[in-house]
């Protein structure tokens, strides 16, 4: 039984690119250097309280009655990073400068109320 030489190139190169995705394996995601670490890590925890005043906000907006205010408070902020992100301790003043850039986005001044302007 003759072998084709292309089928066989084929499953070679194949196998190579398993290997090479093998060794290569998530280095991609992981930055090099410390510094970057530290950057990215940063931006995450930013980004994860904005979601978290967000997502705050929205629970108040879904917990008032028809006609009353939405009270948000940066204690929710705090515990909705807690929930959800995981971060065991949030600095009062970063939830609150959060939730003070999410308040001006969703136009909160009309049907909310906060104490994070205190």
């Amino acid at each position: 039984m003759a072998h084709d030489p292309g089928g066989l190139l084929f499953v070679a190169l194949g196998l190579v690119l398993v290997a090479v995705g093998f060794v290569w394996r998530g280095r991609v995601l992981r930055p090099l250097s410390a510094k970057r670490a530290q950057a990215a890590a940063i931006r995450d925890r930013s980004r994860n309280l904005l979601r978290s005043a967000d997502m705050a906000i929205a629970e108040a907006r879904r917990r008032a009655a028809s006609g009353e205010p939405a009270i948000v408070t940066v204690g929710d902020v705090t515990s909705v990073a807690r929930r959800h992100y995981g971060h065991l301790s949030v600095e009062r003043e970063e939830a609150a400068a959060a939730l003070r850039l999410r308040y001006e986005a969703a136009e909160c001044r009309v049907d909310c109320m906060t104490d994070a302007f205190n």
